[in-house]
């Protein structure tokens, strides 16, 4: 009578996962794909699957220590179908997948397949204006991209036929050559790894069951998006070979320089020139905003270049809210007046004879500067 827990190499009192890392490495050693026309490893690979299938369950794993094999007789199922004889469908799914991939059987095979035929992701650049991000907007854009053939369905057959299995790899995608020592896998030759041939393929997609096309697409843009924000469209980037699943489209958005704004997070930063006169005497000047208003802002007397004026709740509107807005930060440049006529000069150097200690700035530098030399 066979020992399970000897047979798994644990104790007896070995935990589940120590059962599965057990199992895990025998399954891999024995294995029939590794040892090929060795019927000693195929015996051994019977008795470690049927040991693990008992020792898993918590309640044959307690009939087991009991009762022996007796108290489960029958339980651990038998071994027919499936391809090299085995059957994996008692639960051992989750590991022959991690261990051996499309070793398990045709249908895994197939499965792996469908999903490596799964269309390619696609990258989209984006580029909108301040205002588009501002206001938030519906932006239409063609993506060049391989999309579903609409003669054929997707499918790639002009008769609406299903694919047959390959009759060179009977449906794996791969064949095995030997070459020396060794065994190697490749693409199989006939079906180009896709694991059935189509005997009636669509003219338009040469069997594919895809076509290049400009596709065009509506991009909803969030109000306050950020510089860099990445957009997904789930299923809009290429359509899969054969009517398998579609990629997915990455929308990635950048926003383009403002002719008179500057973006910093939330808030709007605007650089305004003023007269000399108006910097000197005080005045009110008018500013755009980015929601299309317009503010007005009061210049004090004496108002000096760099300084700047807060506008509040004027600036950008903020991503994932639908009133919170930064501010918008205007910064005064004041301009030197430039080609002045003769009278102006005339009053510019009869204003220079008269103002003493209206600039102290410039008197206090240009003391600290004699100070440095003497």
């Amino acid at each position: 009578m066979a020992d399970y827990y000897k047979l798994l190499g644990v104790e007896k009192n070995a935990t589940q996962e120590e059962l599965k890392k057990a199992y895990r490495k025998l399954a891999m050693k024995y294995h029939p794909d590794k040892n090929p026309d060795d019927k000693e490893a195929e015996k051994k690979f019977k008795e470690i699957n049927a040991a693990y299938d008992i020792l898993k369950d918590e309640k044959k794993r307690q009939m087991y220590d009991q009762f022996g094999e007796a108290g489960v007789n029958g339980s651990a199922g038998g071994f027919g179908g499936g391809r090299g004889g085995f059957d994996f469908s008692g639960g051992f799914s989750d590991i022959f997948d991690d261990l051996f991939g499309s070793f398990g059987g045709a249908a895994n095979a197939r499965g792996a397949r469908k999903a490596s035929q799964r269309g390619s992701d696609l990258r989209y650049n984006l580029e909108i204006s301040l205002e588009e991000a501002f206001h938030g907007e519906n932006i239409k854009i063609q993506v060049p991209t391989l999309d579903s053939c609409e003669t054929c369905n997707g499918s790639g057959s002009a008769d609406g036929k299903k694919p047959e299995t390959c009759s060179t790899c009977h449906g794996a995608g791969r064949v095995r050559v030997q070459q020396g020592f060794f065994m190697m896998e490749r693409t199989c030759h006939t079906c180009n790894g896709s694991g059935h041939i189509i005997k009636n393929p669509c003219k338009s997609c040469k069997g594919s069951g895809r076509v290049k096309k400009n596709k065009t697409l509506s991009v909803k843009i969030p109000r306050g998006v950020e510089e860099g924000t990445r957009i997904r469209l789930t299923g809009e980037g290429e359509a899969g070979a054969n009517g398998a699943q579609a990629g997915d489209l990455y929308i990635f958005v950048s926003i383009r320089p403002h002719e008179l704004f500057k973006k910093d997070a939330a808030d709007l930063h605007c650089e305004v020139p003023i007269k000399m006169t108006t910097a000197a005497l005080g005045g009110e000047i008018t500013v755009p905003t980015l929601d299309g208003s317009k503010a007005k802002i009061k210049i004090p007397e004496g108002t000096q270049a760099g300084d700047q004026f807060r506008l509040r709740g004027k600036g950008m509107t903020r991503m994932g809210t639908n009133d919170a807005l930064g501010d918008m930060y205007v910064h005064i440049k004041i301009e030197t007046p430039v080609k002045l006529s003769k009278r102006q000069k005339e009053l510019l150097t009869e204003f220079e004879t008269v103002s003493d200690q209206n600039s102290p700035e410039a008197d206090n530098f240009f003391g600290r500067v004699k100070d440095f030399f003497s």
